[in-house]
């Protein structure tokens, strides 16, 4: 039961990055209000662009271990990868994102993705 159950998460987890990442990279500027510190009207929109090739990468790479390594190679993944949601933590408190942003979006998704890795390390 626990196998379908950390595979499932990952795999979830995997395609909502990439969906992310695909979303900066065709709607930049909404997906960085979603993200919780809204682009600038008159900036480019390269390093949200940046963002969105950064997640698609890590979304891709997380499904091709899922699918061709073993769990512990995918655990140690997500391990790594929590990092990223950690760091938009902080970077979105220290941009004047709020708090709800910072912490219910960035900081519950490092936490869910620490959750992944504990159930594929336990598969």
């Amino acid at each position: 039961m626990l196998t379908p159950l950390a595979y499932a998460l990952a795999v979830v987890l995997a395609l909502f990055v990439a969906f992310i990442g695909a979303r900066f990279l065709l709607s930049p500027r909404p997906a960085a209000a979603g993200y919780g510190v809204p682009a600038d009207a008159d900036g480019g929109t390269a390093y949200l662009e940046i963002k969105g090739l950064r997640d698609l990468t890590f979304g891709l790479l997380g499904l091709a271990l899922i699918a061709f390594a073993d769990a512990h190679a995918a655990a140690w993944y997500m391990l790594v990868v929590a990092l990223a949601p950690l760091g938009d933590t902080v970077i979105v408190l220290r941009h004047g994102g709020s708090k709800a942003a910072a912490f219910g979006i960035h900081f519950a998704t490092a936490v869910i993705v620490l959750l992944s890795a504990a159930l594929l390390f336990a598969v």
